[in-house]
């Protein structure tokens, strides 16, 4: 029961869908997910779906990073995909990712932990946020000399999404802050 409100029947806004209260089974998302569905038109039903899917394939894509599975990751792209990683150009495709991420895989190890997925309610966009823990391995270009440190700091990354596969990626992290633990 909601404050000032007389019945169970009030309504809950769920990504960015106006669903009945009484839909929801405490402890369990999948009866929810069915009774909401079920009891909605196709048009909900269908949302549902493609917000989950996209959901789905974003938490694949960061799951392949934390166990260093390249191919997992490009595996979730679409072949007009794009990355714009913080403070760098832009990679078109998914050629230039993986070459990208295997540069990573030299330089730094990381793991990221606190992962929390967003999604809008069409499935065309989503968000991660993440703890970025991780060791410096080998001096990357012009930054600071690497000699094994840890670092671990607040990161995230933007996701547009088409027909189930990633077609961007914004990766943002707060670099002064890794520079100033690194050095």
């Amino acid at each position: 029961m909601f404050p000032g409100k007389k019945s169970s029947r009030a309504l809950w806004a769920a990504g960015g869908l106006r669903v009945k209260r009484d839909a929801f089974v405490e402890g369990d998302l999948s009866q929810s997910v069915d009774r909401i569905t079920n009891s909605r038109s196709s048009f909900l039903k269908t949302n549902f779906d493609e917000t989950l899917m996209s959901i789905q394939i974003i938490q694949q894509y960061y799951d392949a990073f934390n166990a260093g599975d390249i191919a997992g990751m490009v595996a979730c792209l679409s072949d007009d995909f794009v990355h714009d990683v913080n403070e760098g150009a832009r990679r078109d495709g998914k050629k230039a990712f993986a070459e990208f991420c295997a540069h990573m895989s030299e330089c730094y190890k990381e793991e990221l932990t606190d992962v929390v997925v967003f999604c809008n309610a069409d499935g065309t966009r989503g968000a991660a946020e993440f703890i970025v823990n991780g060791t410096y391995l080998k001096t990357d270009g012009n930054l600071p000399e690497a000699r094994g440190q840890s670092y671990r700091l607040p990161g995230g990354g933007f996701v547009s999404l088409k027909d189930g596969k990633i077609t961007r990626v914004t990766t943002y992290y707060n670099l002064n802050d890794w520079i100033a633990q690194v050095s």
